[in-house]
C-alpha cells in the first residue's frame, strides 16, 4: 500500500504536537513543518532526501552528533560516524528507562528494524523526550493505516480538541 509522505508527515506532526508539552522550545529536539525549516536551522548537516520525502523531527547537538527521522528514515550520526535506517520496516521502539529523567542532557533510544538491526538515537532528555519517540512510534504505527485513516483521525482528535476549548 503506497502512502503519501504529506499525509504521514501530517499526522506525525500532529501526534508529537498532541503529546509534547508546549512552549516547544526545546535545547535540541524539534520537530520540522517543512524540509526548509531543518535545512535553515542546521545548514551545517547535509541531508540528501528523495524526492517528497519530508523531515519530521530531530534531536541536533551539533553537527556531529544527531539524529533525524523522515518520512522514510532515520539517520543518527554519532560522533561523525553516519548511520541510516529504513523506517517502512521498523518494527519495534524501546526508549530507555531514564528519558524522561531532566538530570540528564541526552540519552540513546533504540529501534529494531526489519531486518533485525538494532538501531540507536539520540533522545533529548525530560519533555523533549517526547518530540523523538512519539515521532517513531507515530511513523511506526502509520504503517498500519491508510491515508484516508490517518486524516480521519487528526479530524476526530482536531474535533475533541475544540470541543474542549
Amino acid at each position: 500500500m503506497t502512502k503519501s509522505d504529506q499525509v504521514i508527515h501530517s499526522f506525525a506532526i500532529y501526534e508529537i504536537k498532541r503529546a509534547t508539552f508546549k512552549p516547544y522550545d526545546f535545547k535540541w529536539a524539534k520537530f520540522h513543518e517543512n524540509n526548509s525549516d531543518f535545512v535553515h536551522l542546521y545548514p551545517e548537516i547535509q541531508l540528501d532526501v528523495e524526492e517528497n520525502e519530508l523531515i519530521i523531527c530531530s534531536t541536533v547537538i551539533d553537527a556531529d552528533n544527531y539524529s533525524l527521522l523522515t518520512t522514510r528514515r532515520i539517520v543518527t550520526k554519532e560522533n561523525d560516524i553516519e548511520n541510516i535506517g529504513d523506517m517502512t520496516s521498523a518494527i519495534q521502539n524501546t526508549p530507555p528507562l531514564q528519558f524522561k529523567l531532566e538530570k540528564y542532557n541526552y540519552v540513546f533510544g533504540t529501534l529494531q528494524l526489519q531486518n533485525g538491526t538494532v538501531f540507536r538515537y539520540f533522545i533529548e532528555a525530560g519533555k523533549a523526550s517526547m518530540v523523538i519517540e512519539y515521532g517513531i512510534r507515530t511513523l511506526i504505527w502509520s504503517q498500519q493505516l491508510t491515508d484516508s485513516q490517518m486524516i480521519n483521525l487528526i479530524r476526530i482528535w482536531e474535533k475533541k480538541r475544540k470541543a474542549k476549548l
